[in-house]
């Protein structure tokens, strides 16, 4: 099962399919969820709940032709300002609705970057949220942090805001790979970077490398890997390079002939794979690792990884507010797409309303599929048990939905009682077995590579 003929034969070089950090996936979203809607899901949160929260900001000072990021360049503050405005309305709008007692356990800052703002308007912004809800006890404050785009006035505002754990993006180090994609991030750079988010108190870091970027080869990745390890992130997610130059347009300045073949993908995947399980790391779903005293591998090893838009996570709220253009919000009712022009945004905002015009409302049959999917995708197995308590299902419709995924992976798929069960040697299928599960036409949208 393990030989590059038999994942050959099973379709795995050839697949499209989505990457799962929601079910329906996001091209199915459509115009039929409202502001309104998002309203009445905000009021309908359960009061001294836990919620979590993300702020997007979309500036850049440069654009990276590898992301595919909702992002626009900026040169001068005053875009960043006037955004700050927009997010500050918003979120007093979030306050007026929002019941009594509400906190958070989560929040994110991601972007675009984030690290943009000056420390006073990083102040100003945390300030703003804290008015809306305060930190539940243990919550996390996670910021996308730019090596290059970041000092010492601005980590402190951070920490001082209360950030506990930093993400940064490091792609891959080599010197090459790094002009071809359009970013330039010198391993001293971000040396020093994460010295300085230490030095504030911040210990928890997040980390972001690529594999199947033009011109990298094992060799290269294997040196990227090193350094980052010399890091000692707590969390590192391992992610595909999806090229996608139809969807994102300044993809096209990546020569698509220095792209590895899907084979040598995998092959990149599982050299770097070794290496953070060398240094002891825990393999966490299909893409991430971290120490074992992080919250992950706790999640993990107690069967509550979850699965949202950054990836995997530890997070157990079932309501998750996006502020800014683009955000996505996540309700037990459904999902909810802020308007994703930073301008039509801000005009939604500036006339009073919520400026949600896309999304989906879940019906029975979504959140079951959906949560099938997430516990392929977290612990590789279906737990039968836990869906027929948790959903109006019966055991003959389970299997029925088994027996679909048995038949298009025959032989591969392996039974522990009533679960159903992704062998470990059969994990770089997973994204493929839970299409297996996905009720929606897959061909309306131009998914990433399977591997």
């Amino acid at each position: 099962m393990e030989t590059k003929t038999q994942l050959a034969k099973l379709g795995l070089f050839d697949a499209k399919v989505p990457r799962y950090t929601s079910y329906p996936t996001a091209p199915h979203f459509s115009g039929d969820t409202s502001p309104s809607d998002f309203s009445n899901w905000i009021k309908g949160v359960k009061p001294k709940s836990e919620i979590s929260l993300y702020v997007h900001v979309p500036f850049c000072r440069r654009l990276c032709w590898f992301c595919a990021c909702r992002t626009q360049g900026t040169q001068s503050e005053a875009p960043i300002i006037a955004y700050l405005e927009t997010l500050k309305a918003e979120l007093a709008m979030l306050k007026g609705i929002l019941p009594e007692g509400v906190k958070l356990s989560r929040l994110h800052w991601g972007g675009g970057t984030p690290t943009l703002l000056s420390p006073g308007m990083m102040t100003d912004l945390a300030g703003a949220i804290a008015d809306v809800a305060p930190f539940a006890e243990d919550a996390e404050f996670s910021v996308e942090i730019d090596p290059n785009e970041i000092d010492d006035a601005r980590l402190g505002a951070l920490a001082a805001a209360g950030m506990n754990r930093a993400s940064i993006g490091v792609q891959d180090f080599d010197d090459e790979i790094q002009r071809t994609i359009g970013r330039l991030q010198g391993y001293d750079v971000t040396r020093d970077a994460v010295e300085a988010i230490r030095s504030h108190g911040v210990y928890s870091l997040n980390a972001d490398i690529l594999y199947g970027l033009p011109y990298q080869s094992n060799e290269r990745i294997t040196e990227s890997v090193q350094k980052l390890l010399s890091l000692s992130p707590d969390r590192v997610a391992l992610y595909g390079y999806a090229h996608v130059p139809w969807m994102a347009k300044r993809q096209q300045m990546i020569p698509s002939e220095a792209l590895p073949t899907p084979e040598e993908r995998l092959d990149l995947f599982e050299t770097a794979r070794r290496l953070f399980l060398w240094d002891d790391y825990a393999e966490i779903g299909i893409d991430h690792f971290a120490t074992k005293s992080d919250g992950l591998a706790i999640a993990q090893k107690a069967g509550k990884l979850r699965r949202n838009f950054q990836g995997y996570t530890d997070d157990q709220s079932d309501v998750l507010i996006g502020v800014g253009a683009s955000s996505i919000s996540r309700f037990p009712q459904g999902y909810a797409q802020n308007n994703p022009s930073t301008g039509g945004h801000t005009a939604a905002i500036r006339d009073g309303q919520f400026s949600t015009s896309r999304g989906h409302k879940f019906s029975a049959e979504d959140k079951l599929r959906g949560r099938i999917i997430e516990m392929l995708m977290c612990d590789f197995t279906v737990h039968t048990d836990e869906l027929l308590d948790r959903f109006d299902v019966s055991r003959e419709t389970l299997e029925a939905m088994f027996a679909v995924a048995d038949e298009a992976f025959a032989g591969i798929l392996e039974r522990d009682g009533p679960d159903l069960v992704i062998p470990p040697e059969a994990r770089p299928l997973t994204r493929m077995i839970a299409r297996s599960f996905d009720a929606y036409d897959l061909s309306r949208a131009g998914h990433s590579a399977a591997i």
